[in-house]
C-alpha cells in the first residue's frame, strides 16, 4: 500500500513536471528528488535537470537531489552533468556551490564559529568521533565543481 501511494506521487510529480509554468516544474523537481531512489523518479529527475526552457527548474531539482548527500541524488547530477550543455553546467555547478557552502554553514553553526569549531575536539558521526572540520567534509560527497577550467566570478 505505502510503496502504491509513493509511486502515484512519483506520478503526479512528474505530471507536474511537464507543465508549462516553470514554477511548477522547478517545485515537482525539487519534490520529486525526495523519491529519487524510486526507478520511476529518475527519468523524470534528469529531464528536471535538464529542463529546457529555464535554468531555475534545473538548479532547484539539483539542488534538491544533491540536498540528499546520498549515491542516489549524486548519480543522477552527474549523469545530467555529463550530457549538459555549458548554460546547464553553469547552472548545476551554481546549486553544487549553493549545497555546499550551506553544509558549511551548518556545520559552523553547530560547532559554534569557525575558531571554536578549530578548538571542537569531536564530533560523533556514523563511523566514529571526528573533529568539527572533518565533519563538514563528510558531510559533502563530493568536492569537485563543474568549472571547465573557467572562473565563475
Amino acid at each position: 500500500m505505502v510503496s502504491d501511494l509513493r509511486r502515484a506521487v512519483v506520478v503526479t510529480l512528474g505530471a507536474l513536471g511537464r507543465r508549462d509554468d516553470w514554477r511548477d516544474r522547478a517545485d515537482a523537481g525539487h519534490s520529486l528528488a525526495e523519491f529519487a531512489e524510486m526507478p520511476e523518479a529518475v527519468e523524470p529527475l534528469l529531464g528536471l535537470v535538464l529542463d529546457r526552457g529555464d535554468t531555475f527548474v534545473a538548479r532547484r531539482t539539483a539542488e534538491g537531489l544533491l540536498r540528499r548527500k546520498d549515491r542516489v541524488g549524486l548519480t543522477i547530477v552527474a549523469s545530467a552533468l555529463a550530457v549538459a550543455n555549458d548554460n546547464h553546467a553553469d547552472y548545476i555547478h551554481v546549486a553544487i556551490v549553493d549545497v555546499s557552502a550551506s553544509s558549511q554553514t551548518i556545520w559552523t553553526k553547530r560547532c559554534g564559529s569557525a575558531r571554536r569549531c578549530r578548538a571542537t575536539p569531536t564530533i560523533v558521526l556514523p563511523g566514529g568521533p571526528v573533529g568539527c572540520t572533518k565533519a563538514w567534509q563528510r558531510s559533502i560527497p563530493f568536492s569537485a565543481p563543474h568549472s571547465r577550467g573557467r572562473s565563475m566570478s
